[in-house]
């Protein structure tokens, strides 16, 4: 053992602790509290960095388990407990429904429920025959005079805390009935639970002990030179604590935004400086405005292509915007004024009500239609889910880059022109291929595809002419070019990574490292 280079590191808590205690004394957090005048955080911290150098060893725990009051438990003890209220007010008051109980004492119904049901097993209570709790004039069990009591001794005490061990069986059993460990607020009592620790030094410290003796260190030595001191010369009584100056700087970490956000940015301003508007909308959408509207029949194996998930509650939005809901009703039931047949069947108005969360971000072109300018240009980004197996290259919730653009003149030359720009210079991609595609909202259909340098040819997103059946029932009538681009899949190709999974990685050194390459 380097006696010298432990002396050099110990700190004045440990010090102070090492000149005090002996072997034979057992120390606690308490007891240097008291005899050292320590914080409690100064005396963990000494222990801490005591059993680090060996010079220290935990002798014994102790488990501990109190009950604290809390705001309701007081409340409690003022207006009595709700037992208590609902027997006195039956007792006052005859025979009365629970909803009437609660009335008359300001209690929640359920709070009244949940209490009638013990006292109606104590027989002290009991429903009649026209539904109503009734007092049968059976003894009052001990249990409620008991939880008076608790909460008499809690309220006295210093800190409102009654330990386990000071309470008779009887008190155990009727407060764990009245206490919680977490979300106590409604509760009367709150379980605190700690432990009682204790150290023993160790056999090395008398030579730690004797070494600093011979050294002349006491634990108090200066370690910050103040203007006060050097004011008042206080600096010339004491002695100075050595510095270590071979000990390596504490770490600093510069603050940064996430690559993957950075990324996201990037995108937007892509974007931008070409002329597009961004556009945005809510998580969850109604079945119209993310299938409907999009000429996507509601009973056609076509809509199986995105799984959703659907809200619980509430189920249904109240209503559609009009003239949208007719305009894309007659064109599912027989095209309207698109020049279309539609998909003949009856548009079932229920249905297109039902809320989801958003499948795809294509929902957000669908809501910018009627609003759009001719010509125009629109992006989103969106936070898409669909039930799908979480792989390399698939997500549940993921993101997709979205837009629009309107003219008279646009084409598919330009759309495809508009892929391969994304594809380059937005996903870094070298090699781009286009595959033809379905989707029941364009017509002609791609889809585009990269190659990865590891994960090979993947599909990046889709894209097409939006069909009149889509842009006509919006009041739109010229070509609409539309695509919709995985960006957490382009965001794989920025930096340079090869699992969709780590854009969401918790290992934050590893997101520390991480550098886009744009």
């Amino acid at each position: 053992m380097d006696i010298q280079n432990i002396i050099k590191n110990l700190h004045p808590l440990e010090i102070k602790v090492l000149l005090k205690y002996s072997q034979k004394d057992e120390l606690s957090s308490e007891k240097l509290q008291n005899e050292l005048n320590y914080k409690e955080g100064h005396a963990n911290q000494a222990f801490s960095w005591l059993g680090g150098k060996n010079l220290l060893s935990v002798s014994s725990r102790t488990p501990h388990t109190f009950y604290e009051i809390t705001d309701l438990g007081r409340e409690y003890l003022k207006n009595g407990t709700p037992e208590e209220r609902i027997i006195k007010f039956v007792q006052e008051n005859g025979p009365k429904t629970l909803p009437e109980i609660a009335a008359g004492t300001n209690l929640e119904q359920k709070d009244v429920g949940s209490a009638f049901g013990p006292l109606s097993k104590d027989g002290v209570l009991k429903m009649n025959g026209e539904k109503k709790a009734e007092y049968t004039g059976n003894a009052v069990p001990s249990r409620i005079s008991t939880a008076r009591l608790l909460l008499e001794k809690a309220a006295s005490a210093e800190n409102g805390q009654l330990e386990s061990t000071s309470l008779s069986d009887e008190e155990k059993s009727v407060i764990s009935s009245f206490a919680k460990k977490r979300g106590a607020s409604d509760s009367a009592f709150k379980i605190i639970e700690r432990e009682t620790v204790l150290y023993k030094l160790a056999e090395q410290v008398k030579e730690v002990v004797q070494a600093l003796k011979n050294a002349g260190i006491t634990g108090n030595e200066i370690g910050e030179l103040t203007p006060k001191m050097l004011e008042t010369g206080e600096w010339k009584k004491g002695t100075f604590r050595s510095y270590n100056i071979a000990i390596p700087p504490a770490r600093i970490i510069p603050g940064r935004t996430n690559p993957y956000v950075q990324f996201l940015e990037h995108v937007k301003d892509k974007l931008c400086s070409l002329g597009f508007q961004e556009y945005d909308g809510p998580l969850v959408e109604t079945e119209f405005w993310n299938g409907d509207a999009l000429f996507m029949p509601q009973f056609h194996a076509a809509r199986d292509i995105h799984d959703v998930y659907r809200i619980k509650n509430p189920t249904h939005a109240k209503s559609i915007e009009e003239p949208w809901l007719s305009n894309v009703a007659a064109a599912h039931k027989n095209g309207g004024n698109t020049g279309s047949r539609g998909w003949n069947y009856e548009f079932d108005h229920e249905f297109t009500r039902r809320l989801v969360l958003r499948s795809q971000g294509t929902v957000l072109s669908a809501h910018q239609l009627h609003k759009a300018q001719v010509p125009g240009k629109y992006f989103g980004i969106a936070r898409c889910f669909r039930y799908d197996k979480v792989d390399a290259t698939h997500l549940s919730d993921f993101y997709q880059t979205e837009g629009i653009i309107a003219g008279e003149d646009v084409n598919l030359r330009t759309l495809l022109g508009m892929l391969e720009m994304f594809a380059k210079e937005v996903a870094g991609a070298t090699e781009v291929k286009y595959v033809p595609g379905y989707f029941p909202f364009t017509e002609p259909s791609v889809e585009v595809h990269i190659k990865h340098p590891v994960l090979g040819w993947f599909e990046l997103g889709g894209a097409g002419i939006f069909r009149p059946e889509v842009t006509k029932a919006q009041g739109l009538d010229c070509p609409v070019l539309a695509w919709g681009m995985g960006i957490d899949r382009m965001a794989l190709m920025a930096l340079g990574l090869n699992d969709l999974r780590e854009l969401f990685s918790e290992d934050i050194e590893e997101v520390r490292l991480r550098k886009a390459k744009f």
